[in-house]
This record gives structure tokens, C-alpha cells and sequence, in this order.
């Protein structure tokens, strides 16, 4: 199912339709500020199960996840007063925060190191799913081999038969986000992509 939704003012009804699906243990692809995103309920387990199955990679591998605001990061990781000020001030934004993981995050969703990977995209679509879902939803780019998709209608040509919805917010042109570690207060680059790096180098 192709579900069209505009940014600058997402219909409730059709938010509603998409997080249902998120309930009901589907995979959704959805818009964020960097590209299309696969994802769901970070705690349904066959739904994350069926994304690495679809996206044909490790289950050693975790995926980072979404989530609406930054008191629903304060659930999911240990933020110290460093690392708070750095979210407030680069969030929402096109970075993934690496953190270490609480104890509310799922096991399957945790490094070795027990850390995460963490985003509040700048992108009211993917926001409002998250924020009416109530729970963070995984998120891992909408490519195969060495293709990124950037328009939703191809995408549902192409995933239509294993994921439940496409949200359609337009073609996005891909760009990865900006990977920064705050672990141990300690700030490190990890991937500089749309997000500026020069801050934290």
C-alpha cells in the first residue's frame, strides 16, 4: 500500500494507518531528512526479524533506531549533561547519536559494546509515526546491493510484496547521516555524511 503524505502537514488519519501497521508487527518504509528509511516497532522482533531478511545482512548487525524527542532518547540511552547539550543542539538533524543503550532497549538492538545508534530526523512524517507508535522505530537505509532508492514509487515496485506500507513524501535524494559517538564523553566522528562534522572535530 502506497500512502501519500505531505511534510507540511502530515493527515492524522493516514499517520494512524501506518502506525497501525507498526502494531500489527509490519515493515514500513518511511521519509526521513537523509533518505527513505525501513523500519519498525523496535519491539517486535519478527518485524526486525523480516528486515534483515529483507535487507539480506547479519543479525550481528544492528540497526539503529528513531525516536520523537529527547526525553523518548532519555528511555532508550544513559545521556550525561555532555551529551544532552550535544543532542539539544544538533536534534533534530541529520545525525545518528552513538550512546549507551538502557536497559529498555531490546537485546537484538544493542553492539557488543551494549551502545546504540540513535536519530530524531528533521522530518515530520517519520516523527509523528514514531510519536503516535509510542515506541522508537529501527531504522536502516531502503537499498539492495549497491542501490539507495530515492523515489517511493520504486520502491513499492520493488518491496511491495514484503513490506505493508510505502510513504510517499516525494523523491529524496540519499545522503547518509553523520555518525557521532558521545560514549564515555568522549566525542568522536564516526561517518561524516549531510550533517556538518566540523563541530566535533
Amino acid at each position: 500500500m502506497i500512502i501519500e503524505l505531505f511534510p507540511a502537514r502530515p493527515a492524522p488519519r493516514k499517520i494512524r494507518q501506518i502506525v497501525e501497521a507498526l502494531r500489527n508487527g509490519e515493515v514500513v518504509i518511511y521519509p526521513t531528512d537523509t533518505c527513505y528509511g525501513m523500519g519498525a516497532d523496535i519491539f517486535n522482533k519478527k518485524a526486525i526479524e523480516k528486515v534483515y531478511q529483507i535487507k539480506g545482512i547479519p543479525r550481528t548487525q544492528p540497526f539503529s533506531f528513531i525516536c520523537s524527542d529527547l526525553s523518548h532518547i532519555s528511555q532508550y540511552a544513559r545521556v550525561s549533561d555532555l551529551a544532552y547539550r550535544t543532542l539539544k543542539r544538533y536534534l533534530p538533524g541529520p545525525y545518528t547519536f552513538i550512546l549507551e543503550g538502557s536497559r529498555q532497549v531490546p537485546k537484538m538492538m544493542l553492539t557488543k559494546r551494549k551502545t546504540v545508534g540513535i536519530r530524531i530526523p528533521d522530518h515530520p512524517v517519520c516523527i509523528e509515526i514514531v510519536r503516535h507508535l509510542g515506541n522508537p522505530v529501527i531504522s536502516t537505509t531502503v537499498s539492495e546491493a549497491e542501490k539507495v532508492f530515492s523515489d517511493p514509487r520504486e520502491m513499492a515496485k520493488r518491496f511491495g510484496r514484503v513490506v505493508s506500507v510505502v510513504v510517499d513524501s516525494g523523491i529524496i535524494t540519499p545522503e547518509p547521516s553523520s555518525v557521532i559517538s558521545l560514549i564515555d564523553d568522549e566525542v568522536k566522528v564516526l561517518r561524516c555524511g549531510k550533517g556538518n562534522c566540523s563541530d566535533f572535530e
